[in-house]
C-alpha cells in the first residue's frame, strides 16, 4: 500500500483492486501516464495535476488511462466554459447557502450497503424566490468537491436520489433545456461515480 492509499480500509483496498484494477505497485506509473497526456490539450488550463488529484480520475474510470485523462480534460474544460459557475464557490455564497439550508443536497449520515454516500434532493423544496437552479447545482458541485476528497468515497461512489413528488408546474417552468444540460454535464465530469435515481415518493394512506 502506498501513501496515496492511506485512509482506505482493508475492505475498500480489496474492492479497489478487484473492481477498479488499482495496483499499488504501478500506481505512480498509472498517474504519470495520465499526466503525460496533458501536453496533448494545450487549449485547456489544467489547474491541478498532483498525484492525489489525478488518482480521483483514474478511480472514476477504473484505471483506464485514456478515459481517465479524457475525464480530467472534460473537468477543466467544463470549468473554463462555465466560469461564473465556479466564482465564489463557497458555502458562504448567499445562493449556495440558501440552497444548502433547504437540503440541496441533503447528505445522509449512513452509507448504503455498498459503502456509497447517499445524497437526497426533494425537488419541491426549491424556493425560487430566494435562489436559482444554478445555485442548487453549485451547491451540489461544492458538496461533491468536498466529499470526493475522501478516498473511501472515491472508490465507492455516491447515490443521488431526486424526489419529484409535489414538484409544481411553476417550478418546472424554470428548468430550461440549457440548465438541464449544464447540470448533466456537471455531474458527468465531477470525477466521481454517481448513480442517480429519479423517483416520486408516494405517501401511504
Amino acid at each position: 500500500m502506498t501513501h496515496l492509499q492511506a485512509g482506505l480500509s482493508a475492505e475498500t483496498l480489496e474492492k479497489a483492486k478487484v473492481e477498479l484494477k488499482e495496483n499499488p505497485e504501478t500506481l505512480h506509473q498509472d498517474i504519470q501516464e495520465v499526466r503525460d497526456m496533458i501536453i496533448t490539450r494545450p487549449d485547456i488550463g489544467f489547474l491541478r495535476t498532483d498525484d492525489a488529484f489525478i488518482l480521483r480520475f483514474l478511480r472514476a474510470r477504473k484505471f483506464n488511462h485514456f478515459e481517465a485523462f479524457r475525464l480530467l480534460a472534460q473537468y477543466f474544460e467544463y470549468r473554463q466554459q462555465n466560469l461564473d459557475m465556479f466564482k465564489n464557490l463557497k458555502a458562504t455564497d448567499p445562493g449556495i447557502k440558501q440552497a444548502l439550508k433547504d437540503g440541496f443536497p441533503g447528505v445522509l449520515s449512513n452509507l448504503d450497503r455498498y459503502g456509497r454516500k447517499i445524497l437526497v434532493l426533494f425537488a419541491a423544496n426549491w424556493d425560487q424566490s430566494r435562489y436559482t437552479f444554478v445555485d442548487i447545482l453549485r451547491a451540489i458541485l461544492l458538496s461533491l468537491e468536498s466529499m470526493i476528497e475522501d478516498p473511501e468515497l472515491q472508490v465507492n461512489g455516491f447515490i443521488l436520489i431526486i424526489d419529484w413528488s409535489n414538484f409544481t408546474f411553476k417550478q418546472a417552468s424554470k428548468l430550461t433545456p440549457s440548465m438541464l444540460r449544464l447540470a448533466i454535464e456537471g455531474l458527468q465530469v465531477g470525477a466521481v461515480m454517481v448513480v442517480v435515481y429519479l423517483c416520486e415518493v408516494k405517501k401511504l394512506s
